[in-house]
């Protein structure tokens, strides 16, 4: 709310003064009332451009306001060697202004791009980031999609990278001229807009590349050691050999798994049968998180909602299987009928 109030009342200020210096122009109420629409204008650019630096990390910002000002204080003494050769006044200042904005426009770019190359200037910040290392996403995880709702919910902390190398293996496969590749391809590119457009989390294209590595796992394995930061997915070969390096994995099925309500032996169940299982009697349902529930008994209630009672629960590699039976007040409901 409070910074709601400031930006409010730095725009009235903005207009105020844009109407208050149209008066020293003419009296027109035309003149002022275009005044203090300029004064508007300028405001909201300015509002405009504070928006799109609220995700930007803090250490980008002061390298690139380090990077304006040694360009502009360059463009200074350049200018000031080249004036005082004889110029039309004109030609001077549009040789001042271009000369600035050309050398600060350098400056900042320049140091934003290799603010990771002057950590000796920001040691104290490198501790506090440290606390919550970066976490860089690999294609498997970005095509799956389920990362943006876990970004979105707040569980994960610091920023999310994103190698250009992935991006352009997640755009080379929406390119791909198989159409289930492609709709997984397009579906990466939509979850990575979709984070992007989350003011409420940083997203950083790591331009870092490695062009004597050919695989992308590799590649990954290794920004993961020079950054630091951990590798986000769902790849089980990729979890293995990044753990085999001693580089911190984020699996996203383990999570999964983590989260997965808790049901134990004798435990009553309700689920609706929608298939017949392996063995002779037996009928398949699945519980809302995509848990398998295997029921004996249960093939002629196809289609039908039952009560189960849990006699066990198996824990395999690839996710929970929950096995059961009908309980008797199904069965005396089903002898009704």
């Amino acid at each position: 709310m409070g910074i709601k109030l400031v930006r409010f009342l730095f725009l009235l200020s903005c207009v105020v003064i844009g109407y208050q210096m149209s008066m020293g122009v003419g009296i027109s109420p035309r003149v002022q009332f275009m005044g203090g629409i300029i004064g508007l204008l300028a405001a909201l650019l300015i509002l405009s451009i504070e928006w799109s630096l609220r995700k930007l990390p803090a250490k980008g910002l002061i390298s690139g306001s380090l990077g304006l000002l040694m360009g502009l204080i360059l463009a200074h003494f350049i200018s000031q060697t080249i004036l005082t050769y004889p110029f039309d006044t004109r030609i001077a200042l549009f040789l001042r202004v271009g000369i600035s904005l050309s050398l600060g426009y350098l400056g900042m770019v320049v140091a934003w791009r290799k603010r990771e190359e002057f950590r000796f200037f920001f040691p104290h910040l490198d501790i506090i980031r440290s606390e919550h290392k970066k976490k860089i996403l690999d294609t498997s995880v970005i095509i799956d999609g389920r990362i943006a709702d876990i970004a979105e919910s707040g569980f994960i902390e610091g920023s999310l990278v994103i190698p250009k190398f992935v991006l352009q293996e997640v755009q080379k496969i929406a390119d791909s001229p198989d159409p289930l590749k492609r709709a997984r391809g397009r579906r990466g590119l939509d979850i990575l807009a979709r984070i992007q457009k989350n003011s409420s989390i940083e997203v950083i294209i790591e331009d870092k590349d490695y062009p004597d590595i050919k695989e992308v796992d590799a590649k990954l394995i290794q920004l993961a050691k020079d950054l630091p930061g951990k590798i986000v997915t769902n790849d089980y070969n990729l979890n293995k050999v990044a753990k085999l390096q001693n580089v911190d994995v984020l699996n996203i099925n383990e999570l999964a798994n983590a989260v997965k309500p808790v049901i134990l032996p004798n435990e009553i169940i309700k689920v609706k049968i929608v298939k017949e299982g392996k063995e002779p009697r037996q009928g398949i349902a699945y519980l809302d998180d995509g848990t398998m529930v295997v029921v004996d008994d249960a093939r002629y209630h196809l289609g039908e909602e039952i009560e189960v009672g849990v006699t066990s629960v198996l824990q395999t590699s690839s996710g929970r299987m929950i096995f059961g039976k009908i309980t008797s007040t199904t069965s005396t409901k089903r002898g009704r009928k």
